[in-house]
């Protein structure tokens, strides 16, 4: 991603800047200077400064509307094959554990994944990428978990590293050391011991990975497992997410929160002492409502105990082939709005300057404000809630990455 040699001004846009309190940090009649690949002015259009408009090129947007781009801060982007016919047994009444304890599930994925070629691993994710940077996505977050043995999971994660060089988008990468036991496996204790001798500190030399996650649940890791597999993660610097009380009250949140976790992500089954931990530790909620919606959950994520503590709730498309094949940022807010009662400015936040504390890039994406860089959407569209509005509507776009639209790439 090259820089421009001189400021662009975006001009006459309805900055949605998602930075401080006001619903989404909007400037009706705005402008966005641009040096290089970081933004450097934002504001009222007439208060634009002479230094950042004499000699700029000027790119009036005729009130369009502006927002970050968006930040998918949860996916499982890099996968072979499809489960297809496990929706057709979910909805004949089959529950998602009892798959999984047949054999389907993550365990299917994962024998198709470790058959494929890294080129097919490739092929398969640069079509789910693209839809996704359609849909405004310009960073995304990709984990592995589909491997199981070491081989796989470098497998997955050198495709997830090399997204960036393919699609105009950043790319975070988190090792899923604990996702499901192999059956080849004697135990999980074995299992874990495994994973964090062996797979983690190569992992970790490597630096194929951004941070490390699992799935604490019954079907999967234990609290106590995911302890140990956390603290080996920490020791070798890596920062924590996890899949928490997604489908049991198992205290994940507060687990997460004790490692000082990016994230806890889910949350349907979360009580009083998780919120009170995560808002503690700085945790962000990361709520997938691409899951809820395709398992027919019906335990809502505690959004009004988040609320109250301030706990920030970030949002993403949790994309994977089993519980959430879902590539649409836009369709995930909607989604958040209409069953988790979220409103159009906390989805858009949730998308934006949240997931963007949930992959601890703060300081670097998720609002339009002077220093970030400059990744950001121009959208055809006149006020920022009309996204989140439309079911599965993209209502067109211009999405600049580093300061370059895809005409100057």
């Amino acid at each position: 991603m090259s820089k421009i040699a001189s400021h662009e001004v975006w001009t006459r846009a309805r900055l949605a800047t998602m930075a401080g309190d006001a619903p989404y940090g909007l400037i009706d009649d705005g402008a966005l200077a641009v040096l290089g690949d970081e933004i450097v002015w934002a504001g009222p259009r007439t208060l634009l400064p002479s230094a950042f408009s004499t000699g700029a090129k000027v790119r009036d947007v005729g009130g369009r509307c502006i927002t970050p781009g968006f930040v998918d801060c949860h996916t499982h982007v890099v996968y072979a094959g499809d489960r297809a016919g496990e929706f057709a047994l979910r909805l004949a009444g089959v529950d998602y554990a009892e798959i999984a304890r047949a054999g389907g599930g993550i365990l299917s994925t994962v024998r198709a994944t470790r058959a494929a070629t890294e080129a097919e691993l490739a092929a398969a994710a640069d079509v789910r990428v693209a839809a996704m940077c359609r849909d405004g996505t310009t960073t995304l977050e990709v984990k592995s978990g589909y491997g199981l043995d070491c081989a796989t999971e470098e497998r997955m994660l050198r495709v997830a590293r090399a997204l960036s060089q393919r699609h105009r988008l950043r790319v975070r990468t988190t090792y899923l050391g604990l996702h499901a036991l192999d059956p080849a496996w004697a135990g999980a204790e074995a299992y874990v011991d495994y994973v964090c001798a062996e797979v983690l500190p190569r992992i970790a030399a490597e630096g194929l990975a951004d941070a490390v996650d699992a799935f604490c649940e019954s079907i999967a890791f234990s609290p106590e497992q995911t302890a140990r597999f956390f603290a080996a993660a920490r020791a070798l610097g890596l920062p924590v997410k996890l899949h928490a009380c997604q489908l049991s009250a198992n205290g994940g949140g507060a687990l997460a929160a004790r490692f000082g976790a990016l994230s806890a992500d889910h949350l349907e089954h979360a009580g009083a002492d998780d919120l009170d931990a995560m808002a503690a530790a700085g945790t962000v909620a990361v709520l997938l409502p691409g899951a809820f919606y395709y398992l027919r959950e019906r335990t809502l994520p505690p959004v009004a105990g988040l609320r109250e503590r301030g706990v920030p709730v970030a949002l993403a498309t949790d994309c994977n082939p089993g519980t959430s094949p879902l590539l649409s940022p836009l369709l995930a807010m909607n989604l958040a709005c209409t069953l988790f009662g979220l409103t159009p400015d906390e989805a858009l936040r949730g998308f934006t300057a949240h997931a963007a504390r949930a992959l601890g890039l703060a300081d670097t994406i998720g609002t339009l404000v002077p220093g970030l860089k400059a990744d950001f959407t121009v959208w055809d569209a006149e006020h920022p809630a009309q996204l989140v509005a439309g079911i599965g509507v993209n209502p067109g776009a211009s999405v600049v990455v580093a300061g370059r639209t895809a005409e100057e790439d």
